[in-house]
């Protein structure tokens, strides 16, 4: 038997996963009750950095936002994004005209391909009460051969991602919310179509899991080439291999060994990142990932010439009518809303 588990390290805000992941960052900001127009009260602004603020040591981070928080009109090119929103909502708008609104469970699926723009931007809904925020965005790479097509996006409601519940032994309970991928015998929703992840033998597994005190779940072998990593961001302590690993940790694990993750006695919160390598240069500079420096150059001159498209909106940062419920719009005919 091989060596499980190859690396652990504190959990952060930004990981650096490796191919064909390039990035992977947790978003945790305790938002206050709303100032009735979705934006933070004044008086909670007070010696923020407004326009550039990822104060750490402050309980919520505005980011590029000024009013409401989040991240105005940014462009993209060469990869995809997969938004991952644990708790709270985000506001959707792109270059093509479309937009959105989605939360608490919800996962957004997004190629940037030849080049949009977008924004994501954190509504504060709620008046009455605090509008915590909890999401990770991870950055999927694109093969060279698929880094020109068509920008997409879709939504994978929390209603139709598929949760394996998993007993052990002793009737312990963990749930694999299954992205992408698959646990056993259960398969993930589809990706979007010219993803690393929609060709199955590319086995780039996204799972979210929750495991109750005691329960365990088994992450099984795939290959001497996979590039594997367990999150342990919310929790007490979990055990691998014999091995106590405690709360806030990044764990890189071995592909080619089936890894038995057991819990302690307090609710673990894990994220797992899988996949085969695509094995191509990366190049990534700021919001562009390509496979040399002169496609990064050419990335910006064909934004500075065009803009991807151009913005339709009015605002750097738009959001969504205050009560407007979770929602995708892929077109003028095409609205679509989560089953209830």
């Amino acid at each position: 038997m091989g060596q499980k588990i190859l690396d652990i390290k504190d959990f952060s805000f930004r990981d650096e996963v490796g191919d064909p992941f390039i990035i992977r960052m947790h978003h945790l900001d305790n938002y206050p009750k709303g100032n009735g127009k979705m934006g933070v009260q004044k008086e909670e602004l007070k010696h923020k950095n407004l326009g550039e603020d990822f104060d750490f040591n402050s309980p919520f981070k505005m980011y590029y936002g000024k009013d409401v928080p989040g991240f105005p009109v940014h462009p993209h090119r060469g990869f995809e994004t997969i938004t991952i929103v644990l708790k709270g909502f985000v506001d959707h708008s792109d270059s093509a005209g479309l937009t959105g609104r989605y939360g608490n469970g919800d996962v957004q699926w997004m190629t940037a391909g030849k080049g949009m723009q977008h924004a994501e931007m954190f509504p504060l809904v709620y008046d009455d009460k605090e509008n915590t925020l909890e999401l990770f965005q991870i950055w999927l790479n694109l093969p060279r051969k698929n880094k020109f097509v068509e920008p997409h996006y879709k939504m994978l409601w929390n209603e139709d991602i598929p949760i394996v519940k998993e007993i052990n032994e002793n009737g312990n309970i963990a749930y694999i919310k299954v992205i992408s991928g698959s646990y056993k015998d259960t398969n993930s929703l589809d990706p979007n179509p010219d993803s690393w992840a929609n060709d199955k033998n590319n086995n780039v597994n996204i799972w979210t899991i929750h495991m109750e005190p005691n329960s365990s779940i088994d992450i099984p072998k795939i290959s001497p080439t996979l590039n594997r990593k367990l999150y342990l961001y919310k929790g007490e302590n979990i055990y691998i291999d014999g091995a106590e690993i405690k709360n806030s940790k990044t764990i890189n694990l071995n592909g080619n060994e089936q890894i038995k993750v057991t819990n302690g006695d307090e609710d673990s919160y894990l994220l797992l990142l899988e996949g085969e390598p695509i094995g191509e240069k990366v190049v990534n500079y700021g919001p562009f990932v390509m496979t040399s420096m002169e496609e990064i150059h050419e990335a910006y001159r064909d934004y500075e010439k065009n803009h991807f498209g151009g913005w339709p909106w009015e605002k750097e940062g738009p959001i969504n009518p205050k009560e407007k419920e979770r929602f995708a719009k892929y077109s003028k005919e095409n609205i679509v809303y989560p089953k209830k």
